[in-house]
C-alpha cells in the first residue's frame, strides 16, 4: 500500500510506552507538525497512565491504530519489533523503530523491502547519530585509520532481552561503519555472560577494506557509565565524549614539521549543550515524511548495523563453545 501525501499535522502514536517509549510519546505531543492521537502498551495500566498524562487514549492493542495514524514510533521489546513494524508498513504507516531494527537480518530485510515498496519512511533509532559532538566531528573527518570505542554501563534488567552487542555495542557499530564508510574485511571478537543468560561484556576488532581498524568494547556490568569514541587519522586525533558532548581535536600546528615538543601541538575542545537528541531524531523522522526525503538513519543502516552485531555475537559464542 502506498502512503498518501503527508498532511500538515501528521497523526502520530507510540507503541510501547515503557521507559523509553514514554519519552517518545512526550516528544510527539510537543513537536510542531505532530498530533499525538494515542499511546499503546501491552500493559493496559501503563497505556492508560501515559495516555492520561498526555491527554490521549491509552490502548492495549496496536492494531486499533490502523487507519487512524500516519506515523508511529515502536518501542516494544526487541523480539516484537518485526511483527509490529511489519503490520504498520503493510498498512501504509511510516515507522520509527527503536534499535536494533529486528532480531534477525531476514526480518530486517523484509521491513526494508516493505518500506521501499510502499514508499514509506523506515527510520531506526540509532540516537547517537544526532549527538552534536558526532555531527561536529563528521564535518572534520578525513580518512580514519584507527577507531576505538568504549560503551560501559552498570547492570540493569531492562535491555537483557538481547545480548550486550545488540543492546549497547550496536550504537558504536553503526557510528563506526558510518564514519569509516568502507566494507568490513574481517572481525575478531570475545565476550562473556556475567549476570544474565546472554553476553554482558564483549569486545570486537573490526578490520575494514582500505586498512582502517576499529576496536569496540561494550559492557553492561561496569561500575561506571562511559560512552567514548576515539578516532585517529593521518593528520589528527579526535576524542569524543558522547555522554558529556565534548569533542577534542589534536593536530600538529604545522603539518609539514615533525613534532618535537607539546608547543607544536594544537588542542581544540568544543563542548555542546546536552540538548534533546530524541526530540531532534523525531523531528528528523517527521521531516523525512513531509519532504519525501531519506531518513538520517535508514532501514538499510539499521540492517547493516544488525548484520555486523549478529556476526560479532556469533563469533563470541563460537569462541566460548570451543573453549
Amino acid at each position: 500500500m502506498t502512503a498518501a501525501a503527508a498532511p500538515a499535522d501528521l497523526r502520530t502514536a507510540v507503541v510501547g510506552v515503557g521507559y523509553l517509549g514514554r519519552f517518545h510519546a512526550q516528544k510527539y505531543a510537543g513537536v510542531p507538525g505532530s498530533r499525538l492521537v494515542a499511546v499503546v502498551d501491552a500493559s493496559a495500566e501503563t497505556a492508560q497512565k501515559v495516555g492520561a498524562e498526555l491527554g490521549v487514549p491509552g490502548l492495549s492493542d496496536y492494531r486499533e491504530l490502523l487507519g487512524k495514524v500516519d506515523a508511529v514510533s515502536i518501542a516494544v521489546p526487541t523480539p516484537l519489533h518485526f511483527a509490529v513494524a511489519r503490520t504498520f508498513l503493510e498498512n501504509g504507516v511510516h515507522v520509527l523503530v527503536e534499535k536494533p531494527i529486528t532480531t534477525t537480518v531476514a526480518e530486517a530485510q523484509e521491513l526494508v523491502n516493505l518500506a521501499a515498496a510502499g514508499k514509506l519512511v523506515l527510520q531506526v533509532g540509532h540516537l547517537e547519530r544526532f549527538n552534536p559532538a558526532i555531527l561536529a566531528a563528521e564535518a572534520m573527518l578525513g580518512k580514519p585509520r584507527f577507531v576505538e570505542s568504549h560503551r560501559l554501563a552498570p547492570f540493569k534488567q531492562r535491555g537483557t532481552d538481547v545480548s550486550v552487542v545488540l543492546d549497547l555495542m550496536i550504537h558504536d557499530i553503526d557510528l563506526i561503519q558510518t564514519l569509516v564508510g568502507a566494507p568490513i574485511e574481517s572481525i575478531d571478537a570475545v565476550g562473556s555472560s556475567v549476570f544474565s543468560d546472554d553476553l554482558d561484556i564483549a569486545n570486537a576488532r573490526i578490520r575494514f577494506v582500505g586498512g582502517c581498524v576499529a576496536n569496540t568494547t561494550a559492557s553492561r556490568v561496569s561500575l561506571k557509565q562511559e560512552r567514548k569514541l576515539r578516532i585517529f587519522q593521518d593528520d589528527a586525533y579526535f576524542s569524543i565524549d558522547l555522554q558529556q558532548k565534548i569533542l577534542t581535536v589534536i593536530r600538529k600546528k604545522d603539518a609539514a614539521t615533525p613534532v618535537e615538543s607539546a608547543a607544536q601541538v594544537a588542542i581544540e575542545e568544543q563542548s555542546f549543550d546536552q540538548g534533546d537528541a530524541l526530540k531532534v531524531e523525531i523531528e528528523a523522522f517527521l521531516r523525512a515524511i513531509r519532504e519525501g526525503s531519506p531518513p538520517v538513519v535508514s532501514g538499510e543502516d539499521g540492517l547493516r548495523a544488525l548484520d555486523t552485531a549478529i556476526r560479532i555475537a556469533k563469533l563470541v559464542q563460537a569462541g566460548n563453545a570451543a573453549a
